[in-house]
């Protein structure tokens, strides 16, 4: 069994300050899936990685201070992609896989709307180009495993006030149906598959306000999605709301797979 975390720390440094690595020594995952380090590939903190067991392949944006994605693996893949050969995109470093066999594990980092309408009109461009993308590689690498910050809440159990966030990048009615056609193409929600009424089950809270979090007024933004192919394999998924390196928590399943 291969256990998996995806975890946006929202600055890799600031999370390290905060006693990251001790946790995921005590966790102890297979493969750690990373978002928004904010951090260029000389000051990503590489060898506390290694020397927690950890191959670190990380995609940096070219803006300093700013996105950027990683996949920390105790088994060296067999290939590793950086970007999806899309500039506009890969300049943010939003895209990095990595296969094992017939496996692919991704870890990306979809853009957020909420800076203003020119960022969500760039959002809407990527959810459309990444979906096109993801289902040509679909069809090369047909076990995906596609762990990230996808920055939309699906449904209305997804997040902590659907009516009053119902105008709202991240919920909006576009893109929770572009994540619905996306499920519908061949792609399970680990979480969902085995907890589908679970409510109060949120990944990020605001940090405007410090009681949201203690409230537990959240979204879930954060996935590891998995193509139809492997839906047999999940075994565990849950989320780890009292992890609190970054405004973000970690994200967990687990699959009979070999690795």
């Amino acid at each position: 069994m291969k256990r998996i975390i995806t975890y946006n720390v929202n600055g890799i440094r600031a999370a390290m300050s905060k006693g990251l690595i001790d946790w995921i020594k005590i966790v102890d995952p297979d493969i750690i899936c990373f978002q928004e380090l904010k951090a260029h590939y000389d000051v990503i903190p590489l060898i506390e990685f290694e020397e927690a067991g950890y191959n670190c392949y990380s995609f940096s944006a070219q803006k300093k201070g700013y996105s950027g994605v990683a996949i920390l693996t105790t088994t060296e893949p067999d290939n590793v992609v950086f970007g999806m050969n899309i500039k506009k995109y890969d300049d943010e470093g939003r895209f990095v896989r990595a296969d094992y066999g017939d496996i692919s594990v991704v870890s990306v980092y979809h853009p957020s709307g909420s800076s203003g309408d020119d960022r969500q009109a760039f959002k809407m461009e990527w959810l459309e180009d990444f979906h096109q993308y993801i289902n040509v590689l679909k069809e090369e690498r047909p076990n995906l495993i596609i762990c990230g910050d996808y920055n939309i809440c699906h449904k209305a159990i997804d997040i902590h006030d659907p009516k009053g966030n119902k105008n709202s990048s991240g919920f909006l009615p576009e893109e929770r149906e572009w994540f619905t056609k996306f499920l519908a193409s061949g792609y399970i929600d680990t979480f969902r598959t085995l907890h589908p009424d679970t409510t109060g089950a949120y990944s990020w809270w605001s940090q405007r306000f410090p009681s949201v979090r203690l409230q537990n007024k959240g979204w879930r933004i954060d996935y590891i999605c998995a193509t139809n192919t492997l839906a047999d394999t999940i075994k565990e998924a849950t989320i780890y709301p009292d992890v609190m390196h970054s405004d973000h928590c970690p994200i967990y399943a687990s699959f009979d797979i070999p690795l």
